[in-house]
């Protein structure tokens, strides 16, 4: 099966991408000498699912383990959640020499990689993905964070995991819609990197709940890739895979947290992205058609909102972090496979864009 290697000097680690891996996750920690009691943080659904065996592998392998568990949602990625794991981890016997497994979607990741980077100053985590927006983007890459009610992921933590088990097998216990919101961050690496994966995304079955292993591990090398390239997100290549998430996640702070799922909104974001690299960049009309064709072949939303203000959009986007000194930084693509960052795209152009999302594609 695939294992995907993420080179970064000394915080490097494998990503192991294998149906039932989540049998074997005690046996491939201690591999790695994952050490020390381990704090496992999932939300109360994953938990019931996938909690047992986990604990069990790791009880198997020689591992001390505690189970902490957050309500399901967006709402639980919040610095209060944060507060009260870091509390029930020290009431549990937790101290600098544990580590925390995140066994859950990618708001569980970028919770438990958060209280990981701040418990004790710092603990290794490790993290199994449950999701496909975690399974293919959130569980790599290092950032971990919280939510404000100003905005998204404004809180957090460059905080790398020491290992990443995919395990393609739990995806069978999802909900329909969480299932396939996800797909908006697969079309997205496509998109930006990888045109050939647009075409065999057209052909895979929507209904499906088998999805390939390969497939998988393709689009975690297109993450890995790019973080290997610009960790934190300092020479501008990590912002290319911001692609639909400018627009994006101003639509998903604008309504409360929890009300639209992530891939949703970046659906969402994905069309105006479109929008505005065909207005500046050149990019094809068919090829953009052909990008919302697979949008919506996985049942993804491409009509805002009309309870969802444009200006509310927009005071959002201003707090994000991909701007800077107050001037937008916009991926657009110039054809399939192939983005850039620009700076051509105005505030003009962003109401614009979000106007358009009210039009039927």
């Amino acid at each position: 099966m695939p294992t995907v290697h993420v080179d970064l000097a000394e915080r490097s680690y494998d990503v192991v991408v294998e149906p039932g891996a989540l049998a074997k996750a005690g046996e491939l920690l201690g591999a790695i000498k994952f050490g020390g009691k381990i704090a496992v943080v999932s939300d109360a659904t994953v938990a019931k699912f996938h909690g047992a065996p986990l604990l069990a592998s790791l009880e198997a392998a020689g591992f001390k383990a505690t189970l902490h568990t957050v309500p399901s949602g967006e709402p639980s990625k919040s610095l209060s959640q944060a507060e009260e794991l870091c509390r029930s981890m020290i009431r549990a016997g937790h101290d600098r020499k544990s580590s925390v497994i995140a066994l859950g979607g990618g708001v569980t990741g970028d919770l438990a990689g958060f209280v990981a980077a701040i418990f004790y100053r710092g603990i290794p985590f490790a993290q199994i993905p449950t999701t496909i927006v975690s399974n293919v983007d959130s569980s790599v890459g290092g950032k971990t964070g919280v939510n404000v009610a100003e905005g998204k992921n404004l809180v957090g933590a460059f905080h790398q995991p020491k290992l990443v088990i995919v395990d393609p097998e739990l995806l069978r216990t999802l909900p329909a819609r969480e299932f396939l919101e996800g797909f908006a961050e697969v079309i997205k690496h496509a998109a930006i990197r990888d045109a050939a994966m647009l075409t065999e995304l057209a052909a895979l079955d929507s209904d499906s709940r088998d999805v390939p292993a390969d497939l998988i591990a393709r689009n975690i090398a297109i993450k890995a890739r790019i973080v290997e390239a610009d960790e934190h997100e300092l020479t501008g290549e990590r912002a290319l895979l911001n692609f639909g998430h400018t627009i994006g996640h101003g639509i998903e702070a604008a309504v409360p947290y929890g009300e639209m799922l992530h891939g949703e909104a970046i659906s969402l974001g994905l069309r105006a992205a479109l929008y505005l690299s065909e207005k500046r960049a050149g990019l094809a009309a068919a090829d953009s058609a052909r990008i919302l064709a697979l949008l919506k072949r996985f049942c993804l939303p491409l009509v805002l909102s009309p309870e969802i203000t444009t200006e509310t959009v927009l005071e959002k986007l201003g707090r994000d972090k991909k701007f800077e000194s107050g001037k937008v930084r916009f991926v657009v693509l110039d054809a399939p496979g192939s983005a850039r960052l620009s700076d051509e795209v105005t505030p003009e152009d962003l109401r614009e864009a979000i106007e358009h999302l009210r039009t039927q594609p």
